[in-house]
């Protein structure tokens, strides 16, 4: 969704920098800012999240910033207590309340082994309904461009419940690609992970993420996307076909 809108983007490496553990940085960042889209690295679930967004949020529109979207998490116990402290901040706050990411298996955590041919994870029969991460940032356009959206918590998911077996299998169809799936219990996973070289905090958040979140209590899908966007979410096997179009899942 291109807007011709003028944007600055929060990065370390941006002018004028932004670092979410250096809050000298945060008001030359929103400064002159309008409205603000709140992506917190890596997840709202980790240690002192809640607190640092909340923080964040407050400068924002100490600053002039009147609008703020959130991107939070489904089912997270410190997302929603995130949710609450930027709700609190004076601003005009919308939530995007997501569940994972189709994304992850084709540019994130999981991609390395997609292309391995077997996709080895925590999780049995529980099913989850895969967001495309286009429509994230389709929702967070709209949400901070346009009125009407301001109080509201949008609950965003994909069309269809699958379990991760199901999705791999159709990340293999979608992609011509061989990919098997494996459950391994959680502490394995963790050791796999380590055994890699993921860092000790991706190890602990992805560790948290299967062993309390997917228990299944986010079974079930919303209109969210449709209630913000006018049209149905994107799917899961679509978006694999775009992915491969544009050179993903090739290595």
């Amino acid at each position: 969704m291109a807007r011709d809108v003028p944007a600055r983007h929060g990065s370390r490496v941006a002018t004028p920098p932004f670092d979410w553990q250096d809050q000298r940085t945060w008001q030359a960042a929103v400064d002159g800012v309008r409205a603000v889209y709140i992506s917190f690295q890596p997840d709202l679930a980790v240690p002192g999240a809640p607190e640092t967004v909340g923080a964040f949020a407050r400068v924002a529109v100490q600053g002039g910033a009147h609008r703020l979207v959130l991107l939070s998490g489904r089912g997270e116990e410190e997302a929603l207590r995130a949710e609450r402290i930027v709700q609190a901040s004076g601003g005009e706050v919308t939530v995007l309340r997501c569940s994972w990411f189709t994304q992850n298996f084709t540019e994130g955590s999981f991609l390395p082994e997609v292309l391995s041919g077997e996709v080895a994870l925590p999780v049995g029969s529980v099913r989850e309904p895969f967001l495309d991460a286009d429509d994230i940032a389709d929702a967070a356009v709209t949400a901070l461009l346009e009125d009407g959206h301001a109080g509201h918590v949008y609950e965003l998911t994909g069309p269809r419940l699958m379990t991760f077996q199901e999705a791999v299998a159709e990340i293999a169809m979608a992609s011509g690609r061989s990919i098997s799936f494996r459950t391994v219990p959680l502490p394995e996973y963790a050791a796999m992970l380590s055994e890699v070289g993921v860092p000790a905090g991706e190890v602990a958040l992805l560790t948290y993420l299967f062993g309390e979140v997917l228990d299944g209590r986010n079974e079930s899908m919303t209109d969210g996307v449709r209630q913000v966007l006018g049209r149905p979410a994107g799917d899961l096997s679509d978006h694999v076909r775009r992915a491969v179009a544009a050179g993903a899942l090739l290595a």
